[in-house]
């Protein structure tokens, strides 16, 4: 299990592709980890337990959750 109260970029790996897994986003190839700036570490982290604590998605649920990361990218 990793420590999500480090900010690392291992971190940002592991949160960004379970938000891809679980949001099934058919872009994923292109939401990678390395276009996120650890400064936006802490917003990362609240989608990731957003989208880590539910099973399923509407899609206007996923619309927005992958616009909010969007909005992440560097």
């Amino acid at each position: 299990m990793n420590n999500l109260e480090l900010q690392t970029q291992e971190n940002v790996e592991f949160m960004i592709e379970v938000i891809k897994t679980k949001l099934k986003m058919a872009s994923a190839a292109a939401m990678q980890a390395s276009n996120f700036d650890m400064s936006k570490y802490e917003d990362i982290k609240d989608l990731y337990e957003v989208v880590a604590a539910k099973d399923k998605f509407s899609i206007s649920e996923v619309e927005a959750l992958v616009s909010e990361l969007g909005k992440l990218r560097s």
